[in-house]
């Protein structure tokens, strides 16, 4: 259901999803309608469908403004095993798989487990759009205008109890919409950890969407994380369960291949993946590579994160 804003604009002032191509563009466009970053037509969540519009406040202080990968590289050029290996997958596979209804169970130390609702879980909060970039472990990279809530203003509510020293999370399990987990690719559900100071971290995004718009399937759709100072397949997408733990949980990819996975899977060019080197990456639409850089480029932000540890031991 559209919610009118008290100040409609009209669709011609919307700003184009061209436009985000080149952010110096966007920012004089933005002035122009006289925006303060504000993205256009709010809509509720329930039942919204991947194009929908969303309504949100720009927030420079995490984004870098390092050009944008196309929004068509960015929504067919993905990893999401669960709808098969390929990149070209996950776009050509996910029309069948259903984003809403949704809901999240939270449960583990925690004083306030339960089942929530996607809008419980989004509805009081602020939606952000943050520019980051998603480093993956073949080599390539992308810049994304993502759209979401700081995962720790979400986590806080729930109330952890100094015993949760971990944030596990598991992404849905529906073969018959997701034609890759007929396949034992992995030991399906797919699941993530972070550590509790991780996930707390105020760069560690709860994500809803990307380019201003509803997540479409083949990105996680309806609600993702994005950590970006980790290798992409950290972001965990479609999630269903948050648990606090006491003990690191498992994960999925250092289940299938703890020699090539770590538990932490930082961005560290010193550390060569088994099969290929972690020194250089490829941007997207770019055919130079470029130095690959210490925690993706959020070294200032989350070095402290692992003050003391052995970054080629703890890989």
């Amino acid at each position: 259901m559209l919610i009118k804003t008290p100040d409609p604009i009209k669709p011609s002032e919307i700003t184009d999803k061209q436009l985000y191509l080149d952010r110096r563009k966007f920012i004089r466009a933005g002035a122009k309608l006289g925006l303060t970053g504000a993205l256009l037509n709010t809509v509720s969540l329930t039942g919204a469908l991947a194009g929908t519009k969303l309504s949100t406040v720009r927030n420079n202080e995490y984004s870098t403004d390092e050009e944008l990968t196309p929004y068509d590289a960015v929504t067919s050029y993905n990893n999401f095993y669960e709808f098969g290996t390929h990149k070209s997958d996950p776009s050509e596979n996910s029309g069948k798989f259903k984003p809403q209804p949704w809901s999240v169970v939270v449960d583990g130390e925690c004083m306030k487990p339960g089942t929530y609702s996607y809008e419980d879980v989004i509805r009081p909060h602020q939606l952000e759009e943050r520019i980051y970039r998603l480093r993956c472990v073949e080599a390539w990279s992308m810049v994304i205008p993502w759209v979401g809530i700081p995962l720790a203003d979400v986590l806080k509510r729930f109330e952890p109890t100094s015993d949760a020293k971990y944030v596990a999370f598991t992404t849905v399990m529906r073969p018959e919409e997701m034609p890759g987990m007929r396949r034992n690719v992995l030991d399906w559900p797919y699941r993530e950890g972070l550590r509790i100071d991780e996930a707390m971290h105020p760069l560690t995004l709860l994500t809803v969407g990307l380019y201003g718009e509803v997540l479409p399937n083949q990105n996680g759709a309806p609600i993702r994380l994005v950590v970006p100072w980790k290798y992409g397949f950290k972001s965990i997408k479609s999630i269903v369960r948050i648990q606090f733990r006491r003990k690191m949980p498992r994960t999925s990819w250092n289940m299938s291949a703890p020699q090539e996975y770590g538990f932490y899977s930082n961005v560290n060019p010193e550390v060569d993946h088994p099969r290929w080197s972690q020194r250089k990456e490829r941007r997207i639409g770019e055919f130079l590579k470029r130095e690959t850089l210490m925690f993706n480029g959020y070294a200032d932000q989350v070095a402290s994160l692992y003050s003391g540890m052995d970054l080629r031991k703890n890989y």
